[in-house]
């Protein structure tokens, strides 16, 4: 009877392991569909933009530039860094090897200034013994002595000789390490060039689209060819989206009036208030500083990072219920289509792309297409 048990609750374990791999294949395939939709998205989007808005196409391309400039940059960095500590690292353990050859040295010294005195003295003590027959017994512990402190020296002396191979194989390592950081500190200075060149081009490319965009006409014009292009993006995401919804044990909704800013900032643009040409801000804009950390705000799924007109480097995350919130002006992005994130992971770092003037973040929380006021959801 036992045995019958154990063999269903064996037999039932196997059937709960396979359905969960099974689940698990399913939920790779379907995001990496996913993933391939929403490159196709991506794809088109960025054809459109070219074909639609020369100036905007610049300005993507200049942003992106400098945004892959500075992960480079700061990966040279980090890399430097890591170079100087291993450098310093291997310059503690030289010293420490230098020391101890230097006491093996003394030691070695000590040794043969000791057989320099036996030698003058004890040479004639042995003959002596030798030669008389007397008393045999010292003179095999003489003998043993004598043999005891030659190994004692050989074996100082190849200590030595190893030390001073460890040593000779420490320069080397510092050697190469030297060579290494001259490289990264090069690489680094040119990477600081090549970043200060699309800082440049970006500029001039901001100028000219403010000189674009004088009059109210154009400025209407763009605001809603802009507008128009993030509706069309956040309904292609939700078509492809749709069979493969986000999940929670706590749903997004519960966490209404209990979020916190994805930044640190005052708000510049609420919810609601009038924006140039007559349209008005479907979420937030927060001024912070250059470089700082956005976090995600709940658990959820990257549906989207790329630039996108208007918005610059954007980030969208989907949450569970449909749910969505929307993070522009990036100056960095750190997630990728597909990466799963908990609340306060940091997804990008703020700036100024999609043509502002200083560093803001714009951040917008959606029930499918119909934006919401995030102060709702912000907690005190």
């Amino acid at each position: 009877m036992k045995a019958v048990v154990r063999a269903v609750v064996l037999l039932a374990m196997t059937t709960i392991a396979t359905t969960a791999m099974a689940e698990r294949d399913s939920n790779a395939r379907k995001l990496d569909r996913v993933r391939e939709q929403i490159s196709g998205v991506q794809k088109s989007l960025r054809a459109e933009t070219n074909r639609r808005d020369t100036l905007a196409a610049r300005l993507r391309d200049a942003e992106t530039t400098v945004a892959s400039a500075q992960r480079e940059l700061k990966e040279l960095r980090r890399r430097r860094a890591a170079g100087e500590r291993q450098r310093a690292e291997l310059q503690k353990e030289r010293s420490g090897v230098q020391q101890a050859l230097g006491a093996e040295r003394r030691a070695l010294a000590a040794q043969l200034r000791a057989a320099h005195m036996i030698a003058a003295t004890g040479r004639r003590e042995q003959l002596k013994l030798l030669f008389n027959q007397q008393d045999p017994a010292r003179l095999g512990r003489m003998f043993a002595y004598y043999g005891y402190f030659g190994r004692a020296r050989a074996d100082r002396i190849e200590t030595i000789r190893a030390r001073l191979d460890q040593l000779e194989a420490l320069d080397r390592k510092l050697a190469d390490a030297d060579e290494a950081l001259q490289q990264l500190e090069v690489s680094a200075g040119e990477k600081l060039a090549a970043l200060k060149r699309a800082r440049s081009q970006r500029a001039g490319v901001v100028r000219d689209l403010e000189k674009q965009i004088g009059n109210r006409q154009t400025q209407l014009a763009r605001l809603k060819r802009e507008e128009s292009t993030l509706e069309k993006l956040l309904a292609e995401l939700r078509r492809v989206t749709a069979d493969f919804p986000v999940t929670s044990e706590v749903p997004f909704v519960k966490a209404k009036g209990r979020l916190s800013w994805p930044v640190s900032g005052r708000v510049v643009a609420d919810f609601g208030a009038a924006r140039p040409a007559g349209l008005k801000w479907n979420g937030a804009l927060l001024a912070t500083e250059r470089g700082t950390r956005v976090r995600a705000v709940y658990f959820g799924r990257v549906i989207y990072a790329d630039w996108l007109p208007g918005m610059g480097l954007l980030t969208i995350i989907e949450h569970s219920g449909g749910y969505l919130s929307l993070y522009g002006h990036n100056e960095q992005l750190f997630k990728a289509v597909g990466d799963w994130v908990e609340p306060g992971d940091v997804i990008a770092s703020a700036g100024d792309s999609g043509g502002r003037e200083r560093p803001e973040l714009y951040f917008e929380i959606r029930k499918g297409a119909q934006p919401l006021d995030p102060r709702q959801w912000i907690g005190k």
